[in-house]
């Protein structure tokens, strides 16, 4: 059985939580193979991976 649910509504992003349940020996394949697979889905669905920025802006004293 899986778990698939949105754990947050963040200031630029929706987080999910993702958790496959798998034998021990498959954790560590199963890991790399879903997060491959969900980069892959969204890269062909046109859906990037927003970055965190900020605007400086500089004033000089009069």
């Amino acid at each position: 059985a899986w778990t698939v649910a949105v754990s947050e509504l963040a200031d630029s992003s929706v987080n999910f939580v993702v958790r496959p349940w798998v034998k021990g020996s498959d954790y560590w394949p199963t890991r790399f193979a879903l997060i491959e697979n969900i980069k892959l889905s969204l890269d062909a669905a046109g859906i990037s991976i927003p970055y965190p920025q900020r605007d400086v802006h500089m004033h000089q004293a009069a």
